[in-house]
């Protein structure tokens, strides 16, 4: 539309013809894009001769108009106030609308000046495509509404709810499993409490018939001993040996283990390691942010950092001996965390690097520190609970029992959570929150982080 209007005021022959069309235009000027009209204007402009000749009055008033609501040039500034001529240039260095003798020995001389007509037309041509983009601008923006935007809002209702049948059906099997799986645990739990009830029963049924039986032969053996002549007494004798044997056959009473609910009746695979992620990306886990190694505990092979909280091991010990210190390990290269854990969930993180030797876990503070004994050995003793990695295979170590652990990739963090209130040990992968192993024990006393590195160095990561 815009093409047909420029090329139709272009082909104009005159100013009556130019100034019928402008007015015929005029009257439809609303239904017309507005870079349309800025081109009629723009061709009303290009209709004024090169000769110098003015146009006619119908192009001279509209151009004046249309310039001064544009903000072109001013109604007043159509006669150059110093020169009495008629403002019919531009000086594009002051960027101002000058008359030709300003150009020649006025103010503007030896500036860039064009003629008035040429820069009215270049921005006019700039007004039009700018407000050509503009409308091309819009129609994009329309289209992108339209055809983009509402796809992604069908695409969005459809991929949500996807994903809501997702977590619904997701969640409704892993309901279903737990239910199952709570189901079958009390079922053991019930079978197991129904065991050693049964057992205590029979106990107490023949400790109380034995302790009714040994009533009765002491009663025997007390009136013979208070009652029986004395040569009837020591014709007794086969009588009261017999007696004694019989009391003696009762035997002694003794716990077993037949006794006590086995812990393991209770323990799932399953719920363990949904226990163990939610623990892992649950709140209530608050992060030893204050976790050091204490210097006083490190054994003399390993090297402490100065913010102490990397442990390097060295390959010969150091000719400068540090002082005795009872707290110190001489022999094993251990050494504890600075603290004490006796509440809450707590975790710790450990940089285990491409280290092939080291342990990571908990022991009580009374853990023996000197000697090369198993008393002082990280997991060797019912004193410690460790983590342990050497000659390529990790395991877990308590009172020197070992766990062999499958671990697919080898972790360079390792992470420990201790929850206190279930009593609970946790080991796993910082970076993927993989369980590498986890265990419930009846701790008696704090516990304080402990370590242990054989090759390069492990740091503690806050």
């Amino acid at each position: 539309m815009m093409t047909e209007a420029l090329t139709d005021l272009t082909a104009a022959k005159d100013g009556v013809e130019t100034s019928t069309m402008v007015k015929s235009e005029d009257m439809s000027h609303a239904e017309q894009p507005i870079f349309n009209a800025l081109g009629r204007d723009n061709s009303a402009a290009r209709e004024k001769p090169n000769s110098g000749t003015k146009a006619p009055a119908a192009i001279a008033m509209m151009s004046t108009a249309s310039d001064t609501e544009s903000g072109i040039f001013s109604a007043e500034s159509e006669m150059c106030v110093e020169h009495e001529y008629e403002l019919d240039c531009f000086c594009q260095t002051d960027m101002k609308v000058i008359c030709t003798h300003c150009a020649v020995v006025g103010s503007c001389q030896g500036h860039s000046v064009t003629p008035l007509a040429d820069r009215v037309t270049a921005v006019r041509n700039q007004l039009v495509d700018a407000c050509e983009k503009m409308q091309l601008q819009a129609l994009r923006i329309e289209k992108f509404i339209e055809q983009t935007l509402t796809g992604k809002e069908k695409k969005l209702q459809v991929a949500a709810s996807t994903a809501r049948e997702r977590v619904v059906a997701q969640v409704s099997v892993a309901r279903e499993a737990l239910e199952e799986e709570e189901q079958r645990l009390l079922e053991e739990v019930q079978q197991e409490e129904e065991r050693v009830e049964q057992c205590l029963l029979t106990q107490r049924a023949h400790w109380a018939q034995a302790m009714a039986s040994l009533a009765r032969t002491r009663s025997r053996l007390v009136h013979t001993l208070t009652h029986a002549p004395d040569a009837q007494l020591v014709t007794s004798i086969q009588e009261i040996a017999e007696r004694v044997e019989e009391a003696e056959g009762v035997g002694e009473p003794y716990d077993t283990e037949q006794l006590n609910m086995k812990p393991c009746c209770s323990d799932s695979h399953l719920l363990r390691g949904m226990w163990a992620t939610a623990m892992l990306n649950g709140s209530n886990t608050h992060g030893l942010s204050s976790l050091k190694f204490d210097e006083r505990t490190a054994n003399p092979l390993l090297l402490l950092s100065d913010d102490r909280c990397s442990l390097t091991f060295l390959q010969k010990k150091p000719r400068q001996t540090p002082p005795y210190d009872p707290a110190r390990f001489d022999s094993w290269p251990n050494a504890l965390g600075s603290l004490s854990l006796s509440s809450g969930t707590h975790s710790w993180k450990l940089d285990v690097g491409h280290s092939a030797a080291f342990k990571v876990g908990v022991c009580y503070a009374s853990l023996h520190r000197k000697g090369s004994g198993d008393e002082a050995r990280l997991g060797h003793n019912d004193q410690s609970w460790v983590l342990s990695h050497y000659n390529g295979e990790y395991s877990f170590w308590h009172a020197g029992e070992k766990v062999m652990l499958q671990v697919a990739t080898r972790p360079q963090k390792v992470g420990v959570l201790l929850d206190w209130p279930s009593q609970t040990l946790l080991f796993y992968e910082p970076e993927s929150a993989c369980v590498l192993h986890c265990a419930a024990y009846d701790f008696s006393a704090p516990l304080l982080p402990a370590f242990a590195v054989t090759d390069q160095s492990i740091t503690i990561v806050h």
